[in-house]
């Protein structure tokens, strides 16, 4: 997972930036919607894509939820409940007043904390463990040699999917599209693709083996969510100073993603359904999208102090539904001049009902439902693109050279 995260997070820098930021330039888009609605010249592939992106960040905001305020509750000692509050009152007051901007200052300083805090965490528990040779003893004890198994706990093709729905949003995640929409020039797009990249690099590879050194740290552990909200505040593995330090990173990290995924989603239910509507004065937009924030950040604490799943379960799920609708109509649709309403339509249509049908079947145990979900809708678009009309849009048209 850690590789595939570091690899997609190059290619969409290579593949979609450059094109994204040069329609961006020229239709003057602000959303993910905004492209499509051009790109397909349809009212209702904007309102679509717009519905996917507002459910998803739904999801990936409970998610959020669910480990800040574990975090809050070990480390502060106070109720779940008003652990999720707390970063509710935070986010939700800086995000709904500075807008964008806040955000990608934020997330400056958020992410380099993230960078150092992965960093110490690595290091501090490791330590703790026995040093790097001990998760050879992993293989020796009977409770733990299935982790050195190909088949562990899950078949390795489903581990493999959950990689890839994790990874692959990363191409299309309105969360860094965002990013892309708001690049200065070409020159940007090269020191952000080292930049996002060398920082996933670090980081992924500083936390994904820290559970593996946690099983000599912790036992009985039955909720994994929690696993790193007890080791930072286990003074055995970390200093005073070093655990405030942690929680201080880790709360970075929650709020990183989820003042961008406010703000994602207020943007994309005002600009691309309320505006479908009628227009709204400039005001009148910014004030929707700050009760549309405040909207979104409440509805989804709500549901984190009840959560539908774990915190990996839920994200992997909203990663999913990114992949099955977005990889075709905007990753192969930035490449290739063939494709139209119909497709794209469909291509949203077949991946959402092939992924929640493969699971209420139950054959997610075989088969990772990102596999059949991403193969269904990219064959779809292909197929109905092939047979449709190409959009006669003229800034269609001149984007690919026509």
């Amino acid at each position: 997972m850690a590789v595939l995260l570091v690899v997609m997070a190059f290619v969409s820098w290579r593949l979609v930036a450059p094109r994204l930021r040069r329609f961006t330039a020229e239709w003057d888009s602000v959303t993910v919607p905004d492209f499509l609605a051009v790109r397909f010249a349809s009212r209702r592939v904007r309102i679509a894509a717009a519905l996917v992106i507002a459910f998803s960040s739904l999801l990936y905001l409970i998610a959020i939820f669910k480990g800040a305020g574990n975090l809050f509750e070990a480390f502060l000692g106070v109720p779940y409940p008003a652990a999720v509050g707390i970063t509710l009152v935070i986010v939700m007051s800086y995000t709904s007043l500075g807008g964008f901007v806040s955000v990608v200052r934020t997330d400056v300083l958020q992410g380099v904390l993230m960078v150092i805090g992965a960093l110490l965490l690595f290091g501090f528990v490791t330590h703790a463990a026995g040093g790097v040779g001990v998760i050879r003893e992993l293989d020796a004890r009977p409770d733990t040699s299935h982790l050195t198994e190909l088949n562990a706990a899950i078949p390795f093709v489903v581990l493999v999917g959950i990689a890839l729905a994790g990874s692959l949003k990363l191409l299309v995640d309105p969360r860094q599209v965002t990013r892309f929409y708001g690049l200065r020039d070409a020159r940007s797009i090269r020191t952000g693709m080292w930049i996002a990249g060398i920082g996933i690099l670090v980081v992924q590879f500083s936390l994904l083996p820290v559970g593996l050194y946690a099983r000599f740290l912790l036992d009985g552990v039955t909720d994994t969510d929690v696993v790193v909200p007890l080791l930072v505040t286990d003074r055995a593995v970390f200093p005073a100073l070093v655990g405030d330090f942690l929680v201080v990173a880790i709360i970075a990290a929650a709020m990183s993603s989820l003042d961008s995924v406010l703000l994602v989603a207020a943007s994309v239910v005002v600009r691309d359904i309320r505006m479908e509507l009628g227009p709204l004065p400039e005001r009148a937009a910014i004030a929707w999208t700050r009760w549309g924030v405040i909207g979104f950040a409440v509805v989804a604490a709500v549901v984190a102090l009840n959560p539908p799943g774990g915190i990996v379960e839920i994200t992997i799920f909203s990663g999913s539904l990114y992949a099955v609708c977005f990889i075709p109509t905007v990753v192969i649709a930035l490449h290739w001049s063939r494709g139209s309403e119909t497709a794209a339509l469909a291509a949203f249509g077949t991946g959402i009902a092939v992924l929640v049908g493969w699971l209420l079947l139950g054959w997610q145990a075989h088969l990772h439902e990102v596999f059949p979900a991403l193969a269904a809708s990219t064959l779809v678009y292909i197929a109905l693109a092939r047979l449709t009309p190409p959009v006669k849009d003229a800034r269609v048209a001149g984007f690919f050279g026509r």
